[in-house]
């Protein structure tokens, strides 16, 4: 769908409210318009019509409208610009939990990757990388830390620890091909991790590099890889960008 071919009814008859649920308005509002924006029923670029306009068709309240376009801004799917109005930017960037590159999951997904790598080789291992890897502490270890961009823009910060030895390459080989693939490559089988999501404001430092505000919510993950004999090859310590990225899992009962 083009941007020009974008009206209200076009819009408006894929969204469906209901007004007897308990759940708010606008957030069912902003929910089925994320949808549409996650399914690419409204891709990057469409811009969305008179916020007035808008409520006015689909029934609900001026401020009910507002209050779901905000929600949508705010989680960094919609951008207001002066004299066009409000514009998808793009769908979040969802990531299965699974022992996976994230250079890889990108391109599956057809987005585009590309790696900026800001600094890579021996380091003493702090106390924290030490552990993860079954190192004493102060041992080298290789450090690599990367900027991973999505259709050009930044969505995560990685840094890994890696033992010695497991992977030798030259530096801007990391650029173009994904860390695991890598590993494998070198002979390294990984079998198993231990993975930790969870979350942080973002400091000025990381906050310019992923292009977000000072305090920013962002996704951390924290994994360690083993090998087949059970031997730890990477550590990685990474944040991303909750307004750009989300985990998804399957739930089974046992």
């Amino acid at each position: 769908m083009t941007e020009s071919s974008l009206t209200v009814d076009a819009v408006v008859s894929r969204l469906s409210v209901d007004r007897s649920s308990p759940v708010p308005l606008y957030f069912q509002v902003a929910q089925e318009l994320q949808r549409l924006i996650d399914t690419e029923a409204l891709p990057a670029g469409s811009r969305l019509t008179n916020e007035i306009e808008f409520a006015d068709r689909l029934g609900v309240s001026r401020p009910t409208m507002r209050r779901a376009i905000q929600y949508l801004v705010d989680r960094g799917l919609l951008v207001r610009k002066r004299g066009v109005g409000t514009q998808v930017v793009r769908s979040q960037v969802n990531r299965s939990l699974e022992l996976t590159s994230l250079y890889d999951d990108l391109e599956k997904a057809g987005r585009k990757p590309r790696t900026e790598v800001l600094s890579s080789g021996m380091v003493p291992a702090g106390e924290e990388e030490a552990t993860a890897l079954g190192l004493p502490p102060g041992s080298e270890v290789f450090e690599l830390r990367r900027l991973r961009y999505a259709d050009d823009e930044p969505i995560a910060l990685m840094t890994n620890y890696l033992p010695p030895g497991v992977v030798d390459v030259e530096p801007e080989v990391f650029a173009t091909t994904g860390l695991y693939e890598l590993i494998r490559a070198a002979g390294y089988r990984i079998r198993v991790a231990d993975q930790v999501i969870g979350a942080t404001n973002a400091p000025s430092d990381i906050a310019a590099l992923l292009h977000e505000k000072k305090g920013a919510a962002l996704i951390t993950m924290r994994r360690v890889a083993y090998d087949d004999e059970g031997a730890a090859v990477e550590y990685g310590t990474h944040v991303y960008r909750s307004s750009r990225y989300s985990f998804s899992l399957t739930l089974v009962e046992r």
